[in-house]
């Protein structure tokens, strides 16, 4: 049994690694060219980003429904790799529970031969057992510290990668990935800062967690659709998680605050020059840095105590379009004064956008 578990892990495994998450083709644009004007563009792809496909910067390319970019796999987690990756989370942990059965029950028949109970101590001794003098295998000490660690090391899968099989599922009974989980909750916030009244609705929860699931899990390992056309629930249409990014992309422009570099910064993850706090509050994420030097204007989209997170304002000519986002620390910069060059609107503007 334990050999069963060992194939079919490394079975989902290399599956979610080698079969990879479907790329949007390069220079893809939607059968009616109205349609575009629903549609992000993708300068990197040259193609319309389709419904639920992002841009994977360690990719480089558009993944089609894409999750997230999984370390462990070297590749993204999307549309045609996502039921072998979650169903990798299951049968870890369904392993390790196994091989944690196994090693307990053996340290504790093993140790039962070896250990002797005095009024005044306890005595154990690793040489050889009591009760049994011809072992099957032989337990020293070395093999009781090498079960151990086993045991801790199992222990531990089950405990992190099953979190992360309990999160997957309950985005795929929802049929939503993380990135759009964030994008709802993003939506939320927005309706509520401008008070318009809306309500949005997730398009592509077919209303049964059932149903939900055979979107990603089929007999055949292949899922439905193509990765580009999807179901979508009554009321909604194809663009409606489309339109909703359109919109925060807008209001992202909006609420972005102008920035100007102060101090050089040359953009490694944990900058012993920019004083003890920033060093031990790097954020811990994948997210890039940014180098920057001193005169540099920086547009803010969002941040914490001692860093933020926005893009380096350039000219779009003669960088050939690429863009320049990431982190950098909050002391490096100072807020722009706006003027009437700038054009900024004010916060009561802000509001009523």
């Amino acid at each position: 049994i334990l050999l069963n578990w060992t194939v079919m892990i490394l079975y989902n495994y290399f599956s979610a690694m080698f079969v990879g998450p479907g790329y949007v083709p390069l220079g893809w644009t939607p059968e009616k060219s109205q349609d575009c004007m629903y549609l992000q563009y993708c300068k990197v792809c040259q193609s319309y980003k389709a419904p639920r496909s992002h841009h994977c910067r360690k990719c480089n390319r558009c993944v089609m429904k894409m999750d997230h970019h999984c370390p462990w796999i070297n590749n993204c987690c999307g549309y045609q790799n996502h039921a072998s990756f979650t169903l990798f989370l299951l049968l870890a942990p369904l392993g390790c529970i196994h091989a944690s059965f196994i090693f307990v029950m053996t340290m504790y028949t093993q140790l039962y031969n070896r250990i002797s109970f005095g009024w005044s101590s306890v005595k154990i001794d690793m040489s050889a057992a009591k009760r049994d003098p011809r072992p099957i295998i032989p337990f020293g000490l070395s093999a009781f510290a090498a079960s151990l660690f086993a045991l801790g090391l199992a222990l531990g899968t089950t405990i992190a990668v099953g979190m992360l099989f309990i999160i997957q599922m309950k985005v795929i009974l929802t049929n939503k990935t993380s990135i759009e989980s964030w994008i709802e909750e993003k939506a939320k916030d927005r309706i509520q800062y401008y008070q318009t009244g809306e309500t949005f609705i997730f398009p592509y929860d077919m209303g049964s967690k059932w149903k939900n699931f055979k979107q990603v899990f089929t007999w055949s390992g292949i899922p439905e659709g193509d990765g580009l056309d999807w179901p979508v629930r009554d009321g909604c249409h194809q663009y409606s998680l489309t339109i909703e990014q359109l919109k925060q992309k807008a209001d992202k422009r909006v609420r972005s605050v102008r920035y100007r570099a102060v101090e050089d910064y040359s953009g490694v993850c944990c900058p012993v020059t920019k004083g003890v706090k920033t060093f031990f509050t790097t954020p811990c994420t994948e997210e890039p840095r940014i180098a920057l030097s001193k005169g540099d204007l920086i547009l803010a989209t969002r941040g914490l105590k001692h860093w933020m997170y926005g893009e380096k304002i350039l000219d779009s000519a003669a960088n050939g379009g690429i863009r320049e986002r990431g982190w950098f620390p909050r002391k490096c910069v100072e807020k722009c004064q706006y003027d009437s060059e700038t054009d900024q609107p004010v916060d009561g503007e802000k509001k009523n956008r």
